[in-house]
C-alpha cells in the first residue's frame, strides 16, 4: 500500500468512524465546544484585561524635578541620559510655564489667584517618566537619582507596587484556568474516542494478529479525534465571535469605561490570534486524546 493510500484510507476510516457513532461524536462536540467556549472567555478576558493594564501602567510614571540653575543644554542632555536607562518608555518635558499651566488648571474658576506667579514663577521644570514595565519602578528610580541635574523624583510608589501586583495576579489565575480548561477538554475527547474503541476492539485485535502496525491502526482514531476538535473549533468560533462583538458593545457604551478612557481589542483585532489558538487546540487536543484512548489496546 502506497503512502497516499494508506493516508486516504486512514482519513476516510476516521470520517466514517465519526458519522458511524454520531450520537457519542455530535454529544462530544457539544461538550467540546462548551469547554472550548469558556477556555476563548477566559483567552479574550485575558488579553484584554492585559491590554487594559497596559494602558494604565503607560499613565504612570515617575515626574523628575529639574534643578533651577540647569541650563537649556543641561535639560537635553538628562533626557538624552534618562532615555538611555533600560525601563524608560518615554520622557516628556514640561517647561516652568507648563507647570504652572497645569496648577492653573486644577483652581479651575479660582485661576486668578495664581496671577501673581506668572513673573516669579515658583514651579520647577520637569520630565514626566513612563516606563516598560512597572516592576522596574525602583530600579530606573536610582539610576535616575545618579544624574546630574535631577532635584528630586516625585512618584507614586504605593500605586506602581499594587498595579505590578494585580496585573502578575490576573496573568497567573488566566493561565492556571487556561490549563485547566485543556485538561479537561483531553479527559473528554479521550472519553468520547475509548468508546469507539471499545466498540472496535475485536477489530483492532485481529489488525494486530495480521500485522498491522500500531501507528496503522492509531491512526483512523486519531484522525476521528482530530476532526470532533476542529469541528468544535468552528462551531465554538462563530459562536464567540457573537457573542463578543455583543459584550463588548455593551462595556464601551458604560459610563465607567468611558470615564477612565479605556480601550479593548475588537474581535479582528484577536482574530487570527485565536483562530490559531482554536486550531492548536482542536488538532492538539483530538491527537493527545485519542492516543490516550488507544494506549490499552495498542499494548503487545
Amino acid at each position: 500500500m502506497t503512502v497516499n493510500s494508506s493516508l486516504g484510507y486512514l482519513i476516510s476510516e476516521g470520517f466514517k468512524s465519526v458519522f458511524k457513532q454520531k450520537k457519542m461524536s455530535s454529544a462530544s462536540i457539544v461538550v467540546m465546544c462548551a469547554t472550548m467556549f469558556i477556555f476563548g472567555i477566559f483567552f479574550l478576558i485575558g488579553e484584554n484585561v492585559n491590554y487594559a493594564m497596559k494602558q494604565v501602567e503607560s499613565k504612570q510614571g515617575m515626574r523628575v524635578i529639574i534643578k533651577e540653575d540647569a541650563t537649556d543644554n543641561d535639560i537635553a542632555n538628562l533626557r538624552t541620559e534618562i532615555q538611555k536607562i533600560n525601563g524608560v518608555s518615554s520622557v516628556t518635558y514640561y517647561s516652568k510655564e507648563d507647570a504652572l499651566d497645569s496648577v492653573k488648571k486644577q483652581f479651575g474658576d479660582h485661576q486668578d489667584l495664581l496671577e501673581g506667579y506668572s513673573e516669579d514663577n515658583p514651579f520647577p521644570a520637569s520630565y514626566f517618566v513612563t516606563l516598560t514595565d512597572l516592576d522596574l519602578n525602583e530600579q530606573v528610580q536610582e539610576k535616575i537619582m545618579n544624574l546630574d541635574f535631577v532635584d528630586e523624583i516625585s512618584t507614586n510608589n504605593n500605586t506602581i507596587a499594587n498595579l505590578s501586583r494585580i496585573a502578575r495576579t490576573i496573568q497567573n489565575v488566566t493561565l492556571v484556568l487556561l490549563l485547566l480548561l485543556i485538561v479537561i477538554s483531553i479527559l473528554i475527547i479521550a472519553y468520547t474516542i475509548k468508546l469507539t474503541v471499545y466498540a472496535r476492539r475485536r477489530e483492532i485485535s485481529i489488525m494486530k494478529y495480521v500485522g498491522a502496525t500500531n501507528s496503522f491502526i492509531r491512526g483512523p482514531f486519531v484522525i476521528e479525534g482530530i476532526i470532533i476538535g476542529v469541528v468544535a473549533a468552528f462551531l465554538t468560533l462563530v459562536i464567540i465571535c457573537i457573542a463578543y462583538n455583543y459584550a463588548i458593545g455593551q462595556v464601551l457604551n458604560s459610563s465607567v469605561i468611558t470615564t477612565v478612557q479605556l480601550s479593548f481589542y475588537t474581535f479582528s483585532d484577536l482574530f487570527a490570534k485565536i483562530v490559531a489558538v482554536y486550531l492548536i487546540l482542536g488538532i492538539g487536543l483530538g491527537v493527545i486524546g485519542s492516543s490516550i484512548s488507544m494506549r490499552k489496546y495498542l499494548k503487545v
